[in-house]
């Protein structure tokens, strides 16, 4: 029979919050794939887990998915877990994941911590929609297509970024997408955890003033409908009535369909088109 993949979350800093079937998981699998295994070995020694460990990190992700679903495909189960938090989210994991699913093995995701969640929560920012970005990239082309996404995103951003690159980063985030409100999580479920709702600008200037410490998850506040819809008339309105029949017209869109897309952009009744048309 095959074996089976687990994906088991680990605490992001307080170790009480380890699950029991995290821990009996842990324990009974016949191997663990751990993305630093000089770090996991601290974890497993302090909730005294003998289970041999192998490393899976970003450096041999694809050589090793291999010699892990092998391993599954010959009755081994297998458990991967991650510096800190749910393997999958902004790690390798997710390259393991496919592989299984290309091979028919099982994947069984054990939840407990995730940093963008937990700062999500306790953002005092909305919640109900939300679009997660990880590490912006280092690469400065696709950085800044990235940026320029996420100034028109409505939804709650969350990005993760180290001490050392926060200042430049916070600074990118107010060029492009102005000063928006923003709370600073740090040092999550530490003891010197800490949750600063504030704005782009007012970070900024803390930080060019101190030192950072701790890894950091930003959360964002997403363009609001309004702003987004008041830019969105201001650019029709910037177009004349007939240009903005015509951009419609040829697309191939007949001309009472294009009449209600014209009013509908610009907020007004189909009849005020027409009139302006006449």
């Amino acid at each position: 029979m095959q074996g089976k993949l687990f994906l088991c979350a680990t605490p992001i800093g307080n170790l009480e919050d380890i699950t029991f079937r995290v821990l009996r998981i842990l324990k009974e699998v016949d191997i663990i794939a751990a993305e630093d295994t000089r770090h996991s070995i601290k974890l497993l020694n302090h909730f005294e887990i003998s289970t041999p460990m192998t490393s899976y990190h970003e450096f041999n992700k694809v050589e090793k998915a291999d010699v892990l679903v092998d391993m599954m495909k010959n009755g081994k189960n297998i458990a991967l877990i991650t510096d800190a938090g749910t393997p999958g989210i902004s790690d390798p994991g997710e390259v393991l994941v496919e592989k299984c699913f290309e091979y028919g093995i099982e994947v069984s995701s054990v939840p407990g911590p995730a940093a963008c969640i937990t700062a999500l929560t306790m953002s005092g920012l909305p919640t109900r929609r939300f679009a997660f970005e990880a590490f912006l990239p280092r690469d400065k082309k696709e950085r800044q297509i990235i940026l320029e996404e996420l100034k028109e995103e409505t939804r709650t951003m969350i990005i993760y970024e180290a001490p050392h690159h926060l200042l430049a980063t916070l600074k990118e985030l107010n060029k492009t997408l102005g000063n928006r409100k923003i709370t600073l999580c740090r040092e999550l479920t530490k003891k010197y955890e800490e949750a600063n709702k504030t704005t782009l600008e007012e970070l900024i200037y803390k930080y060019e003033n101190e030192e950072v410490k701790g890894e950091c998850v930003l959360v964002i506040d997403g363009k609001s409908f309004k702003e987004k819809r008041e830019e969105e008339v201001k650019q029709w309105e910037e177009m004349t009535i007939v240009d903005h029949m015509q951009m419609y017209l040829d697309k191939g869109i007949d001309k009472k369909e294009a009449m209600k897309m014209v009013a509908k952009d610009r907020g007004v009744s189909k009849r005020e088109i027409y009139k302006e048309l006449l």
